[in-house]
């Protein structure tokens, strides 16, 4: 590694120490993140002249649109599994395969079957072959901001009820939607429904109830138990855990002062709020026939949601069904594509032949890989597809394609002959193949990049929405963070070994690829960089590390290295701290773009990055605000902003997290590491920050010995899930697996 380049120290560092930051990535599930009002700024200026949000609401946006498209893809699944069986009366929301794993788990603690018996599941039924295509029209729509369909009296009476018990009434659009209609009875009925509002504190939640209820209010109130545990499952998934350990449950309920934590889990099992399944221990190791009636093999009890418990489920149901329904006999010519590739890519071609999913391991190299199975593919005439988790991502994946980039224009993404979509985009309709009169997408092989970044909802219906007879292979890097929303899908497949598994041996080139390579396996090593492609810039303080990362993006970088710094992306373990996210994008706007922030604390040119959907990060540009929003400009594509979501979906952008980062790649990135953020980094972080990077990387490097200690000590936080469990249980191991 070289020293810095050569830099100028015509400015003075800013102040060192202050607060530590909010830990990794903590605004990593909702993108922009709610809890920054600082980044927003005020309502000045054009923004705040934006009265007419009833015109606005008819100019639906894209963001809008998805988030309508996933509500009624999660219907359907819903439809589809209630067909299947009805409903359960001890639980009496489930159905299909949730209602069968509950009543196998009843039936576990009745006695009436042994566990690895009532745990067995049936083959999945393949559904028939998908009719012809029908693309439709348009995406579907749905309306922005605050619900509108309330009546005004409605909201009146929340507000009353908040004030009522001390609560702020700027969270009355929050209550309304996260309560629904009569959300002012439910909060006088419970008032711990209050915690149903993502970034209410079990303390404020408290005393809400306290002011409420008076001397009724204390903590053995079995609606205290009941919305505590729910809360917590919340907490949970936003941690990335999609179920927990009934232990770490009750002992998380009693530091939070509730009596009887036993009784709170059962209360809110009964109340059908949450799932408990008993999930056996060890599915691997084989049992005699004869011995499987009475053969008791350890479990586990875990408590879930039921979004999630359904999410996993579906997911592993559809799956199955993609492994079960591959036709016997496929007139395909595989073997005449692989025999034209080599290495991984001809091992990658040839496993997809002969199985309905597939993964596929490896760096940003390796997706030539997958970009040579679609090429493949298509030439043998079928409806093949690759989606990706940004829009960069597909714009690199369309450079291996050789396709022309569709980025640039908005409008390119319709065609629904094009190989390159997102996976948002194809969910949503608005990019790729459309779907069949079924529901199901009309393509024959689907390719997912950036395979760690499913969460579990978005992969169920990704599952869901495979017709039977479509190949699936999942591709990404297993050394980078896993999705911001709840579930470890990949790292849960690849632990399973249900499917097929093709390692890349195509390395990344140069001396970052080297470095990120070392990295991901423990190592960190120093490596030549003779063009200064690697950078350290030792800093003393967070206030020094805000000088010298403002110094190396305006000046040393683009002097030095010769990349602008429009194409530098700085990258930080947190939003808070004196050199979270928050400081430094202030300290970058007041040298890149200096300006009043008259539109809602933006300014024409600033760099933003956009959440249109809870995990789900877009860089930008700010080009205007007027009546209708704050106008951005988002790979390529106008995007606008309505302005009462500006500040819960829009930030400044210089600086990002590496959870926000994870699908990008730009020519240089500065990662800094300030001195308070020791204690968050882990070798995924560091491995996807350093690996955000095409030519250039500075480190910006303050933790000392820490950062080694990362990357040989600490592995990725652990998530407790369901997957895996489900998968071994319901799909064959082939022989061909890892």
């Amino acid at each position: 590694m070289s020293t810095e380049p050569e830099t100028t120290e015509d400015a003075e560092p800013g102040a060192p120490g202050a607060d530590a930051p909010e830990g990794e990535d903590t605004d990593a599930g909702t993108g922009a993140g709610s809890d920054d009002s600082s980044d927003a700024g005020s309502d000045d200026g054009s923004v705040a002249t934006v009265e007419g949000a009833e015109s606005a609401a008819k100019q639906l946006s894209e963001a809008a649109a998805e988030l309508a498209a996933q509500r009624l893809e999660r219907e359907r699944i819903a439809r589809r599994k209630a067909e299947k069986q009805g409903p359960v009366e001890a639980g009496r929301k489930l159905s299909g395969t949730a209602a069968d794993l509950l009543a196998a788990v009843r039936a576990v603690e009745s006695g009436e079957k042994p566990v690895a018996r009532a745990f067995r599941e049936p083959s999945p039924t393949p559904r028939a072959a998908a009719p012809e295509p029908v693309r439709p029209t348009q995406p579907a729509t749905a309306p922005t901001g605050a619900p509108s369909a309330v009546a005004p009296e409605a909201v009146e009476t929340v507000r009353a009820v908040l004030t009522e018990g001390g609560a702020p009434d700027t969270l009355v659009p929050q209550v309304v939607t996260a309560l629904g209609e009569g959300a002012d009875e439910q909060l006088r009925e419970d008032p711990w429904q209050l915690l149903r509002v993502s970034g209410v504190r079990l303390e404020q939640a408290d005393g809400f109830a306290r002011a409420l209820l008076g001397a009724e209010c204390g903590p053995d109130d079995e609606r205290r138990g009941r919305a505590v545990t729910v809360w917590l499952l919340e907490q949970a998934a936003l941690a990335g855990h999609t179920a927990l350990d009934s232990e770490a449950l009750t002992a998380a309920l009693a530091q939070r002062s509730v009596p009887d934590p036993d009784a709170a889990v059962q209360s809110t099992l009964a109340e059908g709020e949450a799932l408990v399944f008993h999930d056996a221990l060890d599915t691997a190791a084989p049992v005699a026939a004869e011995d499987e009636e009475t053969e008791e093999r350890p479990v586990r009890v875990l408590v879930a949601l039921e979004r999630y418990a359904l999410a996993e489920e579906s997911l592993a149901d559809g799956l199955a069904r993609v492994v079960n329904a591959l036709p016997k006999e496929d007139a395909t010519d595989w073997a005449s594509a692989a025999g034209s590739a080599s290495g991984s890519t001809a091992e990658l071609i040839s496993a997809v032949a002969g199985h309905g999913v597939v993964l596929h391991t490896g760096g940003e190299a390796s997706r030539a890989e997958p970009a040579a199975l679609v090429a493949a593919a298509r030439e043998l005439g079928l409806r093949a597809y690759a989606a990706t988790h940004t829009p960069d991502g597909r714009r690199r994946f369309a450079a291996l394609l050789g396709t022309t980039d569709n980025t640039a224009a908005p409008q390119d993404t319709d065609d629904p002959g094009r190989p390159e979509v997102t996976v948002a985009g194809l969910l949503s309709g608005a990019e790729g193949p459309g779907r069949d009169p079924e529901g199901a997408l009309a393509l024959d092989l689907l390719v997912v990049l950036d395979a760690p970044q499913l969460d579990i909802e978005t992969a169920a219906m990704l599952a869901e929405s495979l017709p039977d007879g479509a190949r699936l292979v999942l591709s990404g890097d297993p050394g980078v963070l896993w999705s911001a929303g709840p579930g470890r899908v990949f790292a849960d497949l690849l632990a399973a070994r249900v499917c097929p598994q093709v390692a890349s041996r195509t390395p990344d080139p140069g001396p970052i690829g080297e470095l990120v390579s070392g990295i991901g396996i423990g190592e960190l090593n120093q490596v030549e960089a003779p063009g200064k492609e690697v950078v350290i810039v030792p800093v003393r303080d967070a206030g020094e590390a805000v000088h010298r990362t403002v110094q190396l993006v305006a000046d040393s970088v683009p002097r030095a290295i010769g990349i602008p710094a429009e194409q530098t992306q700085v990258i930080t373990p947190g939003h808070g701290g004196a050199a979270g996210t928050r400081a430094l994008n202030i300290a970058l706007k007041e040298r890149l773009n200096p300006g009043p922030g008259r539109f809602g604390g933006f300014d024409p040119g600033d760099r933003i990055a956009y959440s249109p959907a809870p995990g789900r990060t877009v860089p930008g540009q700010v080009v205007k605000a007027d009546a209708d929003g704050l106008h951005l400009e988002c790979a390529g594509a106008p995007v606008v902003v309505p302005k009462e979501r500006v500040e819960q979906s829009v930030r400044l952008g210089w600086a990002l997290t590496a959870h926000q980062a994870v699908g990008l790649r730009l020519p240089a990135a500065v990662v800094v590491l300030p001195g308070d953020a020791a204690q968050s980094l882990t070798r995924p972080w560091i491995y996807t920050a350093f690996g955000r990077a095409e030519r250039h990387l500075s480190v910006v490097h303050g933790v000392d010995q820490a950062l080694a200690h990362a990357v040989a000590e600490v592995p990725q936080k652990p998530r407790t899930t369901r997957l895996s469990a489900l998968l071994t249980a319901q799909v064959p191991v082939p022989a061909a697996a890892g």
